[in-house]
């Protein structure tokens, strides 16, 4: 008994012991929360209930170089509701009141309610309308699911030649080269879902709607009652308040930061809503910068475009990263973009008191928002102005064959009759040849950046995009195609292989008599003159052939043959030696301009055999499907055959040795001897680097490709004695104080080349004008410009906007019957593992019933491309100040573009009588700090 109870009193003793230990280590950590971490936890409990609503920073301006302002702002009123503020019983009327309001004013308001209801009572989610506007834009099946869509865009761009694929690329590989190209599918890779679809699933979760497949019009009832919505009134009336209730309930616990109902609204709203303020309560005007750009679309691809934070990829740089509002308007494209940083300015913020739903108790203190800094540019806004509207005009003229009307003299912009009615699209660049500064830079069409200010509407962005996807011509109102799009320079390349032979030792005075032709491998390799006309130049030396622009000439040097004398020229020359001249000009690289821009493509030999290869695959994987005794297309061995057939270009056997290694594969014995000529003759005879490539290399045919503004840096080169510089098209920042200003750089460095054969190039196209291809543009003008005119080859048929409806339409020509087309290529889908559009089945089921049609031939009923029309130059001629260079899509001749240069250059030295429509001197720019 005794031991029971000492037993009992050391269990009372350690419970003690442990009930002590406990409250001791209660009492430290007490200690060390309250001591040491007083201040952390004080912090987050002062954040639990002080919250910061914050006023947006006007963004700094942009200006010319002059100090025009070209982008800045204005003050705007917004109209907001304080979800603190509205009596809850009345929110249902407050709504109503106010959309009528709007409705009366014609205001534009932030409907972001996703379900729509269309003219014929119809209800939709604009999720899904958005989904099916982007397939139909980019020309996909509106069948096909997320993953087809995503394999769609891949083959499309690849078609294109935006971008290339290997076998080996992940579905990650494949997104970031298509993004790299400029191309963001509204896609998640890692779910195979719609990135609409995603938002779709979050909002409905909001309503506590779990039914993924749920329609709009049962969702619509759903949210309906979800608010309590008396079934008494009116329908348009139900979605004023479901739109204003669904903004409110975005805000989430966010209840304290008012809600923007509507921007940009006009001084009479303003003044209706001052007046009902006691029936509207928690509605107010706040006055907020809007970015303002006064003279509209000038200046459009170098200005860019803003926009809310809208894609991932944004809200991981900008909010997560940077600590931007989700609500913040950032830069998208151009100097708003990559100045972002500067632009931005600080944001304002009132510091607020809310309990704990939210809900706004008191004001506690503010800080008003700083400016962003101001970016000047190089351009001239009055050369900038000239620049466009001469591209514009030049355009329209060439495309019903008019005449360009000057003081200068006029240029008829026809040949032989022949109207080129496609050339709707076109760049200019000026650059001054000292500095590197871009004084113009104009793409066309361009667009108004005002549309962006507060968000485009579905309609004008349909306006700005391209009518035909399928055709990377076709006009894009919002791509900069002067440093965006890279396309073949024709002759106006010949200054590099002249200056490639001079360097290597090429006499300027030896003379090459022109032929016409040379005949090389089965083909004539004709100068220009004798295909248009049957025409020889006679004798040429380096500066004639630069004035008559002389293919012959080119040819021969660039191999460093006579072929009129049958004999060598005193000069070793080979394609790299032209290769490598082109790479010193910087034409395989980018030029440092501060906005988006792409690299030009030097021509590289060794890739050719790759290219051809690749072109011999994608042709004889489809003429073959049924030329095998023993297997379908379908098998697993018959791409492992064909990939077999294209590995023997490495050697190139006999027809004969081809022959029978065809039969030894198993190909009908019908078609043995067809397939085995066909792949040598069309394939493995051109796969290899020729003189006939060298002699396209020379005259800038091939695979060039360059940028106008790579072209105008490299006639820079020519003009200011051989230095290449960096583009800028920034001149300096200044502080939103005006205290600090930050002048940028200017870089250069002095290309290896001897000063005289520079000056012999320069005379060349001196002589361009003088007496040559530019001779009419340039008689009457003023002052002395050197000049090189370019007419390159667009070679392929421009494809259809829609293909599969041309490929149906063209059955009976193709000779195959309509039923057994369609079925076959049913099958063939069904039987694939490829994720393609349904017109590349229809293409291969037509092929595979008639296969003695080419590819060419199912294309034949296509329009052709027209030539790309060139025209560079620099003035004046003896002291270079200013470079010029005009593309124009599709615009038949080289001197069509020359008139452009032309008027710019006469604005450049102020000789222009005829003055353009002024430019907008509007430096309203709303001072909104404190606001």
């Amino acid at each position: 008994m005794k031991n029971m109870e000492l037993n009992i009193e050391k269990r009372f003793q350690l419970m003690y012991l442990f009930i002590c230990v406990i409250f001791i280590g209660l009492f430290f950590r007490m200690g060390y929360m309250t001591i040491i971490q007083g201040d952390d936890y004080y912090s987050v409990a002062e954040n639990k209930v002080y919250k910061k609503i914050e006023s947006q920073a006007p963004r700094g301006e942009i200006r010319d170089r002059n100090g025009l302002l070209l982008a800045g702002n204005r003050p705007s009123f917004a109209v907001l509701i304080s979800q603190n503020e509205l009596v809850k019983d009345n929110i249902n009327d407050t709504a109503v009141r106010l959309m009528k309001i709007f409705r009366e004013n014609n205001e534009v308001v932030n409907d972001e309610f996703p379900i729509k209801i269309d003219s014929s009572g119809n209800y939709y989610f604009i999720f899904e309308e958005k989904i099916k506007q982007w397939k139909y834009q980019n020309n996909i099946e509106s069948s096909n699911d997320a993953k087809e869509s995503f394999y769609t865009v891949v083959q499309n761009l690849k078609d294109l030649g935006a971008i290339e694929t290997l076998e080996e690329d992940t579905v990650l590989d494949l997104q970031k080269k298509i993004n790299d190209a400029g191309y963001y599918p509204p896609i998640s890779v890692t779910k195979w879902e719609f990135s609409e679809d995603i938002k779709k699933q979050e909002w409905l979760v909001k309503y506590k709607i779990k039914e993924k497949d749920i329609d709009a019009k049962s969702a619509y009832s759903l949210i309906k009652n979800y608010y309590s919505i008396s079934q008494d009134i009116d329908q348009a009336k139900v979605r004023d308040i479901m739109l204003i209730r669904d903004l409110l309930k975005s805000k989430g616990y966010y209840q304290y930061e008012p809600v923007k109902i509507a921007a940009d609204v006009s001084q009479k709203t303003v003044s209706t809503i001052e007046e009902l303020s006691i029936e509207i309560p928690g509605v107010t005007v706040e006055i907020n910068p809007k970015r303002y750009y006064p003279n509209g679309s000038l200046s459009s691809h170098i200005l860019g475009q803003i926009g809310r934070i809208s894609t991932q990829e944004e809200i991981d740089k900008f909010v997560n990263e940077k600590k931007y509002s989700s609500s913040d308007i950032i830069g998208k494209t151009g100097i708003e973009k990559e100045y972002e940083d500067i632009l931005k300015g600080e944001n304002g913020y009132r510091r607020v008191q809310v309990d704990a739903f939210g809900r706004l108790i008191n004001s506690i203190d503010s800080k008003s928002p700083i400016s962003g800094d101001s970016v000047y540019l190089t351009i001239d806004s009055k050369l900038q102005k000239v620049a466009e509207e001469s591209l514009k005009k030049t355009l329209e003229l060439i495309q019903v064959g008019g005449t360009y009307e000057s003081e200068w003299g006029n240029v008829r912009l026809r040949k032989n009759n022949t109207v080129y009615d496609k050339a709707k699209s076109g760049a200019v660049v000026a650059l001054d040849v000292n500095t590197g500064e871009v004084l113009a830079m104009a793409s066309y069409p361009d667009y108004d950046p005002n549309l962006f200010t507060t968000g485009v509407s579905i309609s004008d962005m349909e306006n700005l995009m391209p009518e035909n996807i399928n055709d990377s011509l076709s006009p894009k109102p919002l791509y900069n195609i002067a440093s965006m799009t890279s396309v073949q320079p024709g002759s106006i390349f010949k200054m590099i292989t002249g200056l490639a032979a001079l360097e290597s030792g090429l006499d300027p005075n030896y003379k090459i008599k022109d032929e016409g032709f040379i005949e090389m491998g089965g083909r004539n390799f004709g100068c220009w003159y004798w295909n248009d006309f049957r025409g020889k130049h006679g004798e040429e030396d380096l500066v004639a052939a630069l004035r008559d622009s002389c293919n012959y000439y080119f040819y021969c040097i660039s191999v460093g043959y006579d072929y009129a004398k049958e004999k060598p020229i005193p000069v070793q020359m080979n394609a790299s030696k032209i290769l490598d001249m082109a790479k010193m000009f910087g034409l395989d690289e980018l030029t440092g301009i501060q906005i988006e821009e792409v690299s030009g493509k030097v021509p590289d030999p060794n890739q050719k055999l790759e290219e051809t290869k690749k072109a011999l695959y994608n042709s004889i994987n489809v003429k073959m499907r049924n030329y095998f005794d023993d297997i379908v297309s379908s098998s697993p061995l018959y791409d492992e055959r064909i990939n077999k057939i294209v590995s023997w270009m490495d050697e190139n056997p006999s027809r004969n040795e081809m022959i029978k290694r065809m039969k030894e594969l198993k190909v009908k014995e019908e078609f043995a001897v067809e397939m085995a000529e066909y792949v040598k003759y069309s394939y493995f005879n051109q796969g290899t680097w020729k003189t006939g490539d060298t002699f396209n290399l020379s005259i800038g045919q091939g695979a060039h490709s360059y940028t106008p503004l790579q072209i105008a840096n490299y006639i820079s080169a020519i003009a200011n004695n051989g230095f290449l510089n960096k583009v800028t098209v920034v001149d300096r920042i200044e502080s939103y104080n005006k205290k600090t200003v930050t002048n940028i750089v200017r870089e250069s460095k002095e290309l290896p080349l001897k000063k005289e054969n520079l000056e012999y190039v320069r005379r060349g196209m001196i002589d361009v004008t003088d007496e040559g291809t530019a001779k009419e543009i340039f008689q009457n003008f003023p002052i002395k410009v050197a000049a090189k005119t370019g007419t390159a080859q667009k070679s392929g048929k421009i494809p259809a906007i829609n293909e599969e409806e041309y490929l149906l339409s063209h059955l009976s020509d193709f000779r195959v019957n309509r039923l057994k087309t369609i079925d076959l290529a049913k099958k063939l889908e069904s039987e694939s593992s490829e994720n393609l559009a349904s017109h590349r089945y229809l293409r291969r089921a037509i092929l595979e019933l008639n296969p003695s049609l080419s590819d060419d031939e199912v294309n034949k009923f296509k329009d052709n491309y027209d030539n790309f029309a060139w025209f560079v130059s620099y003035a004046p001629h003896d002291n270079p100040e200013i470079a010029v260079v005009a593309l124009v899509f599709q615009g038949g001749s080289g001197g069509y573009a020359g008139p452009i240069a032309r008027e710019i250059i006469a604005e450049y030295y102020n000789l222009r009588t005829e003055t353009t429509n002024e430019l907008v001197i509007d430096d309203i720019n709303a001072t909104i700090e404190g606001e």
